[in-house]
């Protein structure tokens, strides 16, 4: 490949050059800060900038985020601290989605037969309920199913199939989470955070901690 020819292909960033630039240096700083703790507010700002974001939704510090035009939030979302929202394409996360410290969505990929290293971009959906543990990694295109649990650092390009824990590099899944045994944590208040740790534990899954505080 020769990168001095590197091509966006037909990609465009999907604003206008203004709205990037004060992205960039006002927007994404807000909503990344540590001194900047309430959730209401970074919403807020992600909101300005073209995000559709949901109620009651928390958003720890170090969030950062790509293009917040091209971002989707439902209601009761956590997403925990240094998480890395990479959305060149549309990322969708659906309702009772929790995002642990240090996810990473990465919706941009390369064309590595292509002398020119061409861009590929493609969505990412993560359907309601699902648990995406701390430093895992989903990779372009891919579709989480609903109720769905990605174990701690795990990796994944590949769909992942509903009510299932997958865990490892390429995450494989090791588990099947039983409706009878889970019904009530998918639908779990906020309040009951801690609750709902343990009770996914009990399944006897080392999907690694979980400590979302108020925000």
């Amino acid at each position: 490949m020769h990168l001095d020819n590197y091509t966006l292909g037909s990609y465009t960033p999907g604003a206008p050059y203004w709205k990037q630039v004060l992205w960039h240096f006002l927007g994404s700083p807000l909503v990344e800060s540590n001194w900047l703790p309430f959730s209401t507010l970074k919403v807020w700002v992600l909101r300005s900038f073209g995000a559709s974001i949901g109620q009651k939704v928390r958003i720890k510090p170090g969030v950062r985020v790509k293009f917040p035009w091209r971002l989707t939030v439902g209601d009761f979302v956590w997403i925990g601290e240094d998480t890395w929202i990479d959305n060149l394409a549309p990322v969708v996360i659906e309702s009772h989605v929790c995002l642990s410290q240090g996810v990473y969505l990465c919706t941009g990929n390369h064309d590595w037969y292509h002398p020119d290293f061409k861009l590929i971009p493609a969505a990412i959906h993560i359907q309601e309920s699902s648990w995406i543990a701390a430093k895992s990694v989903i990779g372009p295109g891919v579709t989480v199913g609903k109720g769905a649990v990605l174990a701690l650092g795990g990796v994944t390009g590949r769909f992942l199939e509903p009510m299932t824990i997958y865990a490892g590099n390429p995450a494989q899944p090791i588990k099947s989470r039983v409706q009878e045994k889970v019904e009530d944590v998918l639908h779990i208040s906020p309040a009951d955070e801690f609750i709902h740790v343990r009770r996914i534990e009990d399944l006897g899954v080392g999907i690694g901690e979980e400590v979302m505080g108020n925000g």
